[in-house]
């Protein structure tokens, strides 16, 4: 077992020609004399292929612009109806902004707007709901638990109390979010 190979060795199988197969001299001559190798044939019909992606790429890319154009068009409301607010983009800036690439829209940007889009990052940031301090019985449980760890190093089974004192309390303070958040 194991001395033989898993797969039969495949015999090479030789055609052989009913005629004999001659090329003119013209053509062994240039096969002779292209400089062209596998690897550069390879290599070219590589970047053919890649430049035929690309330009189909950027084709479709146009195209979805300009479906994109189109039901933008469709869905945001007349100029009559939107009001002044011409500092925040529209809908169709921010789809648009997110879906091309484009180099020019960042280097038309002035120190005045980034400032100002810094600023309404800046607010969001503070709207957001902070996070509530812990709970005094929840940091008293913790700090007895890590007390106790610390002086049983060697036995952390002794800790069994604190770690339950522990976890009621944060089940309590569990207890106190969902029952906030259901409200």
């Amino acid at each position: 077992m194991g001395s033989g190979g898993s797969k039969p060795q495949g015999s090479q199988y030789v055609f052989a020609a009913d005629s004999p197969v001659s090329f003119s001299p013209s053509v062994v001559d240039s096969l002779q004399n292209s400089s062209e190798t596998d690897s550069t044939r390879s290599r070219n019909l590589e970047l053919q292929i890649q430049q035929r992606v690309t330009a189909e790429l950027e084709r479709i890319r146009d195209e979805e612009a300009q479906r994109l154009a189109q039901y933008t068009e469709r869905l945001t409301p007349s100029s009559e109806e939107q009001s002044d607010d011409s500092s925040s983009p529209s809908l169709k800036e921010k789809i648009s902004s997110a879906l091309t690439p484009s180099s020019s829209q960042n280097k038309d940007r002035s120190n005045d707007s980034v400032s100002k889009e810094v600023a309404e990052l800046r607010s969001k940031l503070e709207r957001r709901k902070k996070l509530d301090q812990t709970d005094a019985s929840v940091e008293k449980a913790k700090d007895g638990l890590v007390q106790c760890l610390r002086l049983n190093d060697r036995r952390p089974l002794d800790c069994w109390e604190q770690v339950e004192a522990f976890k009621a309390e944060v089940a309590k303070l569990e207890q106190k979010f969902v029952d906030r958040t259901l409200r």
